[in-house]
């Protein structure tokens, strides 16, 4: 009934496979019992650099550790289940071996394995003066490989730093500080962390080019040219036109460096043009690539001028005319009327704009609370007093910023799921937000605390995400504009999510009832 704002969730999956998952994968017996999951609903462990990531369809739990953090023994601090549900042996009173993925398992009549994971966020690097680009650090086989010039002297190499572990960890030799090794053959470096020792090997790998143009990312107005030159030139990028005979060399505040590997990042592009680029380092210049942009695309009925009425549920979409936006409309109107529906008041005076409000829907006390949403996708179904959704459309492009119009009437946070009983009292806050990511299908979202899945802005599936909000009123329409922060250059979104509502926790049930959000005139820009 109510659509995601921005907090944790697993990957999505169909009825049918969530079913076939909850009788095929996790239950470990066929007991005849009532088949009640036994879920993760939170664990923290020590050292936790980010929330974990729980996946109540697949049974995973992962966990982000800082680098300090011995993964051979990670203390829990603490954790909560499914109601009525226990841990099976107590494991987790004790220290954690995560070195690799371990099972935990639940019960609730029936046992559920649960597969805990952690990824320790260990900053990695070895530079050597007068490297080719950056150095290649292959951690499961302990490898480090550096790029050097063939004239390159190998004797006698000044390492700029290194470091393989943690802060605390001890290597010998001792290369922290910097150091002159002979990397005419491996050298073997002994790292000491946590009270166990492994042997990293480096490598050089002779280069004959001075600079290479590696790649291109070509985005809309904006392309990406990564180049290999060696450290400490003076390494940069060129482009013009395709057919052009004149070059432009970008602005040294365009390019970043890595070592030897350098980016520059040309804007103001125009779309569907084909130019061309190259690196250069010092007085030599590197291969020419060709590379041709992207289109400009908007989401249709973003000016929110196209609805009809399906009996009670207001759509935002032209009857019979295809569609692209959705509501929990279908969810609220269960027990009430429609919370997100067209006005005429708009920034413009012309047209319609999108009415998000917020509401209590039942009879006394009994109901839930309505976060009045519209969202890129499908309501998919009502699950008791639940929402399943599907969220985004396919979506290739990659825009750099959202900007539109919107007000905002902020009412005291008045209803609270279990999750954010402290935020009883508090002013409510509306939120706007976009996605790209790259998974093969739409996004499901579930709201029932039993197999809760929510978009999660740091999940392994995102490639672009932004987001605005407002935790106090916006007596008139302003304009608003976020920009969409990307996770690589290279990565190719499959499809846009985007949302809106007018209380951001309101897939907790938690929000205020009387808020409202006017939306509108959204659109994609694509330049910086």
């Amino acid at each position: 009934m109510r659509i995601k704002g921005f907090t944790k969730v697993a990957l999505t999956a169909s009825l049918v496979g969530i079913t076939g998952m909850l009788v095929g994968s996790c239950i470990r017996n066929d007991i005849p019992y009532p088949r009640i999951q036994a879920n993760f609903r939170s664990i923290n462990v020590e050292g936790q650099e980010a929330g974990a990531v729980i996946d109540s369809i697949n049974c995973t739990v992962t966990l982000t550790l800082g680098e300090n953090v011995d993964p051979y023994a990670v203390n829990v601090m603490d954790y909560t289940l499914t109601p009525g549900a226990e841990v099976v042996d107590d494991v987790l009173s004790e220290p954690l071996n995560l070195s690799s993925p371990m099972i935990v398992t639940l019960k609730l009549y029936q046992e559920y394995d649960w597969l805990i994971s952690a990824n320790r966020d260990v900053v990695r690097y070895f530079e050597v003066e007068g490297q080719m680009g950056a150095t290649m650090i292959d951690v499961p086989s302990h490898r480090i490989i550096v790029d050097m010039p063939m004239n390159a002297d190998l004797s006698a190499v000044k390492v700029v730093r290194a470091k393989l572990e943690s802060a605390g960890a001890v290597m010998t030799p001792d290369l922290t500080d910097g150091g002159i090794v002979n990397l005419n053959r491996p050298l073997d470096i002994l790292v000491e962390d946590f009270g166990r020792s492994q042997t990293w090997t480096v490598y050089v790998n002779r280069v004959e080019s001075t600079v290479t143009t590696e790649s291109v990312d070509a985005w809309t107005c904006v392309a990406w040219v990564h180049g290999l030159g060696q450290a400490g030139k003076d390494n940069g990028v060129e482009y013009r036109l395709a057919g052009d005979t004149e070059w432009t060399r970008l602005d040294p505040s365009e390019v970043t460096h890595d070592g030897g590997n350098f980016t520059g990042r040309i804007i103001h592009l125009s779309p569907e043009t084909t130019y061309e680029a190259r690196a250069y380092s010092d007085m030599e210049k590197g291969n020419t690539l060709t590379f041709t942009t992207g289109s400009i695309v908007q989401i249709p009925n973003s000016d929110f001028d196209s609805w009809w009425l399906d009996g009670k549920v207001w759509n935002p979409w032209p009857e019979g005319g295809p569609q692209v936006w959705d509501t929990g409309n279908k969810g609220a109107t269960t027990l009430g009327t429609s919370n997100t529906f067209p006005t005429e008041d708009t920034p413009t005076g012309t047209g319609l704009a999108a009415q998000l409000e917020t509401r209590f829907v039942g009879i006394g006390i009994i109901g839930k609370l309505a976060a009045g949403n519209i969202f890129v996708g499908r309501y998919v179904k009502t699950d008791g007093t639940n929402g399943i959704l599907s969220f985004g459309r396919e979506f290739t492009q990659r825009p750099t910023r959202v900007r539109g119009y919107l007000k905002y009437n902020c009412a005291t946070i008045s209803h609270s799921g279990s999750d954010y009983k402290n935020l009883i009292g508090q002013p409510d806050t509306c939120i706007v937000w976009c996605a790209l990511i790259d998974q093969n299908e739409p996004f499901e979202i579930r709201t029932n605390p039993n197999n809760r899945q929510l978009f999660d802005p740091a999940g392994s599936y995102v490639v672009g995400y932004g987001k605005i909000q407002y935790g106090e009123s916006v007596e008139g329409y302003i304009p608003f504009e976020f920009p969409i922060e990307y996770t690589s250059t290279s990565r190719v979104p499959k499809y846009l999510l985007m949302t809106a509502s007018a209380s951001k926790y309101g897939d907790y049930f938690t929000g205020g009832a009387g808020s409202v959000l006017w939306l509108d005139d959204i659109e994609l820009l694509y330049d910086y």
